[in-house]
Parts: C-alpha cells; sequence; structure tokens
C-alpha cells in the first residue's frame, strides 16, 4: 500500500493533463480535436472539464486515454514520455498565410523559399526546415478556424489519419487528413465536412509534409 500510495503522489492531475495535450499536439490536433478522434465527446478534454464546480479535481478516465491513445497510433510508454517532458523550449520557424501558399513559396522539396515568409516563436521541433502555416477563414471548420497556426514538418514520417499539407503538380496546396496510400493515389478527407474528399494521383502530389502541431 505504501508502495501504490508513492505512485500516486508521482503522477499528479497537472502531468495527466499535460501528457493528454501533448499529445493532442504532437497528432496536429487540439484537446477536443482529439477527443472527438478518439470517439468521445469533444468537451472531454476541454481545460473547463478538469476542475468541478466544487473544486475537485477531474481525473481523464482510464477507457478516455486509451482510446486517446489508439486514435494517435500512440503506446502506453509514449504516453508516460510525456508525463515526464518538462518545460518544451522555443525555436523560431518560418510563417506563411495559407491563402499565400500556392505561389512561389516553396523550393521542389516542400521546403520554404523566396520571399514574403515571417517568423514565429513555437515549441520546438527536431525538423529543421519546419515552417508554420496561418489559417485565415472558416473553410476548415471546426478542425481549424480562422487565425489557427499550425506547425509543418516535412520530415516527419505520415501515417494514415495523419492531417497534412500537400502541393499538387498544378500548384494547389491544400490541407486534408490522409485516408489511404498506395503507390499509385492518396486518398484525402477534407477537414470541413461540408467539403467533397479528394482522391489524387501520386504523380500528381508534388509534395506532402505531416503537420505535428496546432496553436488554437
Amino acid at each position: 500500500m505504501a508502495r501504490q500510495a508513492k505512485a500516486q503522489r508521482i503522477l499528479t492531475h497537472s502531468q495527466i493533463w499535460t501528457a493528454l495535450d501533448r499529445l493532442a499536439e504532437r497528432a496536429g490536433m487540439s484537446p477536443s480535436g482529439l477527443a472527438k478522434q478518439a470517439g468521445l465527446d469533444p468537451t472531454t478534454f476541454n481545460k473547463s472539464k478538469r476542475i468541478a464546480a466544487d473544486g475537485r479535481e477531474r481525473w481523464p478516465s482510464t477507457e478516455s486515454v486509451s482510446k486517446a491513445l489508439a486514435a494517435t497510433n500512440s503506446s502506453v510508454e509514449t504516453f508516460v514520455q510525456l508525463i515526464g517532458d518538462g518545460a518544451r523550449s522555443q525555436q523560431s520557424v518560418p510563417l506563411l498565410a495559407l491563402a499565400q501558399a500556392g505561389g512561389g513559396h516553396f523550393d521542389d522539396s516542400g521546403f520554404p523559399a523566396g520571399k514574403g515568409w515571417g517568423e514565429v516563436a513555437l515549441p520546438s521541433t527536431t525538423d529543421e526546415h519546419a515552417y508554420a502555416l496561418e489559417i485565415s477563414g472558416d473553410a476548415m471548420k471546426p478542425t481549424y478556424r480562422d487565425g489557427d497556426i499550425i506547425v509543418v514538418s516535412p520530415g516527419t514520417p505520415i501515417r494514415r489519419g495523419d492531417r497534412v499539407v500537400l502541393k499538387t503538380s498544378d500548384g494547389e496546396v491544400m490541407v486534408k487528413e490522409l485516408k489511404r496510400r498506395t503507390t499509385k493515389t492518396l486518398e484525402l478527407q477534407s477537414l470541413n465536412p461540408a467539403h467533397a474528399d479528394r482522391t489524387l494521383e501520386a504523380d500528381d502530389v508534388a509534395w506532402i509534409a505531416r503537420i505535428v502541431w496546432v496553436s488554437q
């Protein structure tokens, strides 16, 4: 019992919720977006749900954490690492409005290039080519809203279910969720259910990169 009590003191309310926030960020989602992806009520992980009206701490259930891990293809070991992470350093990354991304602002590899880029300080990433795009308008609601900033990492491996930015050979830049990828085609899901999904030939995609963080 004494050993169990010691373990409970180590894992604090703040650490568990911070780990869930970090899990959402790693997947390019907000806490509400993660809850929805996990099949939970969208408000399950909201900050307003973490303290009861009488001041008592509310903890996420084991089931909700398990579903969040499954939704992000993450292991329990990953979650434990997120609990143990300290304060994150920041770095400055190039910033561009998404509406301007269709111009000559990227090289052939999908890395930032040319003029017109600003700069923003965001949580550090191991990808030296990472950059940020600012969402304008409501075309991607409810996932992303006007003013949200997404961090894109060209060097991070992409998996099914990831949110991505891609550019077609015709110069169109879009933000989608990768549903399926084969050697010949990419099936993409629109973030706004009012917009149709897309299927592109692999040869028609100039580059694709994963969204690794979002500021909302």
